[in-house]
């Protein structure tokens, strides 16, 4: 009851605006530009003459696997087990008899058959059949498909196909009106309309690349794979996930951005595969007290907490400490924008990178590494495991809670012996709270370097803090603030 109460309102606004206000030949010529506009035959307000070009661009997918003998089950991630549960995801494999989904799918490329749509509508298919808008049925291969940013290309054979026009890169804003259009439920041709209701939304997996457009346009099973646009009818995204206790439409879904969408078909394209960049660094957000122990004006940016040896980072000359505010002409908010704009450029291309060093904005150019294929892309800079046993030195007490003392003569550390060792924290001090552990190596202090106990008491003496640290734990460095 409450979707024609948000239509009525959306339409009293659009009459109220200046736009709104058309005569019959003004609806004509703009039909192409907004939403909704004014019919001159029946004179309401409709966003017919708008979908009547973009549905033919969406199909249904149907695929298929064929039944199988009981195989052991492996593991499913929290990420897969959303996906089949909300949105047609095929049986478990030790169930029997053939496993069927269904979802949706956005024509990319008309001349080529080529079709968008989620890795995990056609993860594992035998077949797959795709229903075009004017009913026709044809059978679809997989070109290639990419599970970090669940997105998958296929292609079918097939003439006088409608592909959809691409909106430009970072366009989007919170606010805009936007339509989605799928299959929900094997509903052909649904369309559902809201605004953008955030961006940059991250699903909190390090093993993916997302950076989400949430939207409260109404998302259901089967929606999977369709596609977002906008009031010019313009592809800004995907639609991939929902976030709903019972299954059904709770007013936030989740699409992937143009900016993603064309970086990885283009990639499939070529390749069948994606290969994902990297520079080297290890990076951390700025918190309130990291901003304010390093002097900094802003929380924007992604903090470099260490820069491997002979990378593109460190030819580029970037260093510890350093915050990147912008990479490849796009503004970097915190760390997950800048692992998802690294890691979806090409390697081998090379890209201007803006950062702040001592209170300075500096820029550079850095070339794109490709990740290794066995490359671990979790983070593990924040593990409190102990590696050096527990054997406390002569230690003294300070520093809201945790012991300090020099660098004990028989470890063997990454960063020499320039330091000061943190011996013990006491379990909810105001350091084990900030994230200090027993065995970190404190090496700097806002922006002082610190060599032994002489340095780290002149550093804090007479400072209230928050205390910005580099620590070096277990060969890796990463910054922690001490309030």
């Amino acid at each position: 009851m409450k979707r024609p109460l948000l239509l009525g309102v959306a339409a009293l606004a659009l009459l109220a605006s200046p736009l709104a206000l058309q005569t019959p030949a003004d609806a004509q010529t703009n039909t192409r530009s907004q939403a909704m506009t004014v019919d001159p035959q029946r004179g309401v307000l409709t966003m017919a003459p708008l979908l009547e070009q973009v549905t033919p661009a969406v199909v249904s997918i149907q695929t298929l696997q064929e039944a199988t003998k009981k195989t052991k089950t492996t593991r499913k991630s929290p990420e897969e087990e959303m996906m089949e549960r909300f949105f047609g995801g095929r049986q478990a494999p030790n169930e029997s008899g053939p496993k069927g989904g269904l979802g949706s799918g956005v024509i990319y490329d008309a001349a080529e058959g080529l079709i968008i749509t989620n890795n995990h509508v056609i993860n594992g298919a035998d077949e797959i059949t795709i229903t075009l808008n004017d009913r026709r049925e044809v059978e679809a291969v997989l070109v290639g498909a990419d599970p970090k940013t669940d997105l998958a290309l296929l292609k079918i054979d097939v003439k006088d196909l409608t592909e959809l026009k691409l909106a430009t890169t970072g366009e989007a804003r919170v606010g805009d009106y936007v339509i989605a259009v799928g299959n929900p439920f094997g509903l052909s041709s649904t369309v559902t309309s809201g605004i953008i209701s955030a961006l940059g939304r991250d699903q909190g997996s390090s093993a993916n690349y997302s950076n989400y457009i949430q939207t409260d346009a109404s998302i259901n099973p089967g929606n999977s794979g369709g596609a977002l646009v906008n009031s010019k009818g313009e592809l800004i995204g995907i639609n991939t996930a929902i976030v709903s206790r019972s299954g059904g439409n709770n007013g936030i879904g989740f699409a992937v951005p143009i900016r993603t969408v064309k970086n990885v078909i283009e990639q499939l394209r070529e390749n069948g595969e994606v290969k994902r960049g990297r520079i080297g660094v290890v990076i951390q957000n700025v918190t309130p007290d990291l901003r304010e122990g390093l002097g900094l004006k802003s929380l924007d940016g992604a903090l470099v907490s260490d820069v491997g040896e002979d990378t593109p980072a460190e030819k580029a000359g970037l260093q510890e400490g350093d915050i990147i505010i912008a990479f490849n002409g796009e503004e970097i908010l915190d760390s997950n924008d800048l692992r998802n704009l690294v890691g979806l450029l090409k390697p081998g291309t090379r890209s201007d990178v803006t950062y702040l060093r001592d209170g300075k904005r500096r820029k550079t150019r850095i070339g794109i590494a490709e990740v290794p294929e066995d490359a671990d892309d979790s983070d593990d800079a924040s593990s409190s495991d102990n590696r050096y046993g527990d054997d406390e030195p002569e230690m003294m007490e300070a520093f809201n809670g945790a012991s300090i003392s020099e660098i004990p003569e028989d470890l063997e550390l990454r960063g020499g012996d320039d330091g000061v060792y943190v011996a013990a924290v006491e379990r909810g001090s105001r350091a084990y709270r900030a994230g200090l552990r027993k065995g970190d190596v404190i090496r700097r202090i806002g922006r002082t370097d610190v060599t032994d106990l002489v340095d780290f008491e002149d550093a804090i003496d007479g400072d209230t803090g928050p205390y910005a640290l580099r620590v070096e734990r277990q060969g890796q460095n990463l910054y922690l603030a001490v309030k």
